[in-house]
C-alpha cells in the first residue's frame, strides 16, 4: 500500500488525489490546504465579485467532508506543510488553527503550493486598501471593502487575465475604474496589433485605460467623516485618487517549500521536473503554476501559470506514482480571456516570442464573419496565425471578436498539437450551416493566404512596415471612395476601387512597387493579382486596413 501526500488542495493538487484513488482504492491518501477552502474554481472569483456567479458556493466544487466520502481522501485544511525531509521521507505540518506541528511519512510526495501574486516593492503598498486576488479569502475581503467602504472608484494594475477580469467586475457594479498597464498592450498573450481591439473595447466602456504607465508611490490618506482613500502617483507625473487598489501585475511560481528541501529550481525561477512530473527527487513529484514546463512548440523550458496543465499534470503524477508511465507533452498557452462584449483568445507562440527566440516566421491577417455574413447576428472574426514560412509548421495563433473565438483557437490548438501544416489546414472539414459557420470559415481562409504566399502567389506587407514605405513604392487604396470618408486611410494613397483597376492601370507607375491595401486584405489580394499579372511589382497589406488601423489604438 502506498501513502501519498500531497501539498495543495486546487487544481493540479485535487486532480492528483481523485485520480490516484480511481487507480487504487488501497493508497492511503493525505491532502493538505493551508487555506480553509480546497478545489474551489479560482479562475471564477472575479465574476463572482461583478456579480455573472452569484452564489458564491458555485466556486466551492468540492469539501473536505466531500472529497472523503467521495474519493476517500483525507484533506486537512488549515494546514501548511513547512518543512520536507527527504532522507526519512517526511513532512512536518502546521496547524495554523493552533500552530502545532507534527509530522506524516511518506512513499510518494506532490507539491502543488501554486503562485504567489508578485507585489513590486513600490512605496505605500502595504496599506488596508490594497489587495490581491488569489483565492475566495481575498475575494471576500474585496467584496466586504466593496460593500463597506461604498467604493466610486476602482484602479486596477495590471492588464492580464485577472486585472481585466476584476475592471470589468468593477464596472459592473457600477464603480468607475482606472486600468494601468506598464506596457504599450494589455492580454499578453497576443500580439500589440491583435490587443488593439480589447483597448478599444475597453475605451469603449468607458474605463479609464492607460497604458506605458507604472504606478510608482501610494499614500494611504484615512478619513473618519467619509472613505479612506489612496493617492497614486504614476510613472507618467500623473496623480490619481482611489477607493481600492487591486494588484494583478502577474505570479512567481511558489517554490520555497522546494528549495529549502534542497530540489532542483530551473532557471527560469520553477521546480524543475522531468516529463513523469518527477523533480529532481524521484518520489517527489510537482505540478501547476510552481514548476517549469516543455513548451510545446519550442521544446524550452516555460511557466505558463493556467488551470488546463495544471489539472493534465495532476493525473498525470498520480498515474506514475501508482505504476503508469505516462509523460506530459508539452504546454500551448492556450488561454481566452473575456473582455466586455469581446472575447480575446490565443495559442502556442506569439510574435515577440518568436522574435525573442530567434524563430523564423511568417504571419496572415483574416477579418471575416464567424458565420455566413447574411445570416443575422454574424460578427467579425479577428484572426492571426504565425507559422513558419518553409514548412508550413504551425506556430500559434490568436482571435479576437464577440463570436466563435474559442472556436476557432480550440481548433489552432488541435491542429498545432497534432502536427499539422498551413497546407493541411486549408483542407479541414469544419461542420458548415449558415447559423453556425461560413463554407470556408476563417481558419480555411487564414491557411488559404499562408499558402499563397508559400507557394509565391502573393508577396505581403505587414501592418508594422507600411509607414515606413521609400520613395520607389507608392501606396494604392482599392476600396469605394465612400470607405475612406467613413473609415479612415493611410497617409496619401492613391484610391482605385478595385473594380475599376483593369481599366486605370495606366494611371500606375510601372517602375515603383504597388503596395496595395483595402479594408481586411481580401480586394487587396484581387488587385495585387491583377497587377503581377499585368507585370507591375506589387506586395499586398495582409489584413488590410483594419489591421494597420487596431494597431495603433
Amino acid at each position: 500500500m502506498s501513502k501519498i501526500i500531497i501539498v495543495g488542495g486546487v487544481a493540479g493538487g485535487a486532480s492528483a488525489a481523485a485520480r490516484a484513488r480511481r487507480l487504487s482504492e488501497t493508497a492511503e491518501i493525505i491532502m493538505f490546504e493551508r487555506g480553509p477552502f480546497i478545489s474551489f474554481a479560482n479562475c471564477g472569483l472575479p465574476y463572482h465579485i461583478g456579480g455573472d456567479i452569484k452564489d458564491r458556493n458555485k466556486l466551492l466544487l468540492q469539501t473536505p467532508e466531500s472529497f472523503l466520502a467521495r474519493f476517500n481522501v483525507d484533506v486537512r485544511t488549515m494546514s501548511e506543510v513547512v518543512s520536507i525531509d527527504r532522507k526519512n521521507k517526511t513532512v512536518t505540518i502546521n496547524t495554523l488553527i493552533d500552530n502545532t506541528q507534527y509530522t506524516e511519512s511518506y512513499d510518494f510526495l506532490l507539491l502543488s503550493p501554486g503562485a504567489n501574486p508578485i507585489i513590486p516593492p513600490i512605496v505605500g503598498i502595504n496599506n488596508p486598501l490594497t489587495y490581491s486576488l488569489r483565492n475566495i479569502t481575498d475575494m471576500d475581503r474585496i467584496i466586504q471593502a466593496i460593500e463597506i467602504n461604498k467604493v466610486n472608484h476602482a484602479t486596477v494594475v495590471g492588464g492580464g487575465f485577472i486585472g481585466l477580469e476584476m475592471m470589468e467586475a468593477f464596472h459592473q457594479r457600477g464603480i468607475k475604474t482606472t486600468l494601468l498597464e506598464r506596457s504599450d498592450q494589455v492580454m499578453m498573450p497576443v500580439d500589440r496589433e491583435m490587443a488593439g481591439f480589447a483597448h478599444a473595447e475597453i475605451r469603449d466602456k468607458g474605463i479609464d485605460l492607460r497604458l506605458n504607465t507604472a504606478l510608482t508611490d501610494v499614500q494611504f490618506t484615512p478619513d473618519t467623516k467619509t472613505n479612506d482613500r489612496l493617492t497614486l502617483s504614476l510613472s507618467n507625473g500623473d496623480s490619481l485618487q482611489t477607493d481600492i487598489l487591486i494588484m494583478a501585475i502577474g505570479v512567481s511560481p511558489e517554490t520555497q517549500l522546494a528549495k529549502d528541501a534542497g530540489l532542483e529550481i530551473g532557471l527560469i525561477g520553477g521546480i524543475k521536473t522531468n516529463a513523469q512530473m518527477q523533480t529532481s527527487d524521484p518520489a517527489i513529484f510537482a505540478v501547476g503554476d510552481a514548476i517549469e514546463e516543455t513548451d510545446f512548440v519550442t521544446q524550452q523550458q516555460t511557466v505558463v501559470p493556467l488551470a488546463g496543465p495544471a489539472n493534465r499534470q495532476g493525473r498525470i503524477a498520480a498515474n506514475n506514482m501508482l505504476g503508469r508511465h505516462d509523460s506530459y507533452q508539452g504546454t500551448q498557452g492556450t488561454s481566452i480571456c473575456k473582455v466586455f462584449d469581446l472575447a480575446i483568445a490565443a495559442t502556442g507562440k506569439n510574435e515577440k516570442q518568436l522574435k525573442r527566440d530567434g524563430i523564423n516566421f511568417e504571419k496572415v491577417y483574416v477579418h471575416t464573419a464567424s458565420h455566413a455574413s447574411y445570416y443575422p447576428g454574424a460578427e467579425t472574426v479577428s484572426f492571426k496565425m504565425l507559422f513558419d514560412p518553409i514548412t508550413g509548421k504551425i506556430l500559434g495563433a490568436q482571435a479576437v471578436g464577440k463570436d466563435g473565438i474559442d472556436k476557432r483557437i480550440d481548433i489552432m490548438s488541435v491542429a498545432q498539437r497534432a502536427g499539422m501544416t498551413v497546407d493541411q489546414l486549408q483542407h479541414i472539414e469544419l461542420t458548415y450551416a449558415p447559423p453556425f459557420g461560413s463554407a470556408k470559415d476563417v481558419i480555411n481562409q487564414a491557411a488559404f493566404v499562408a499558402n499563397n504566399i508559400i507557394n509565391g502567389d502573393a508577396t505581403p506587407i505587414h501592418f508594422d512596415e507600411i509607414d515606413n514605405l521609400t520613395e520607389n513604392q507608392i501606396l494604392l487604396d482599392v476600396r469605394n471612395p465612400g470607405e475612406l470618408s467613413t473609415q479612415g486611410y493611410i497617409g496619401n494613397a492613391i484610391n482605385i476601387p478595385v473594380d475599376e483597376l483593369r481599366h486605370r492601370m495606366h494611371e500606375l507607375p510601372k517602375d515603383k512597387e504597388i503596395v496595395v491595401y483595402c479594408q481586411v486584405g481580401l480586394r487587396g489580394n484581387v488587385a495585387y493579382r491583377q497587377l503581377v499579372n499585368n507585370g507591375f511589382k506589387a506586395r499586398n497589406l495582409i489584413g488590410g486596413y483594419r489591421t494597420y488601423q487596431f494597431s495603433k489604438i
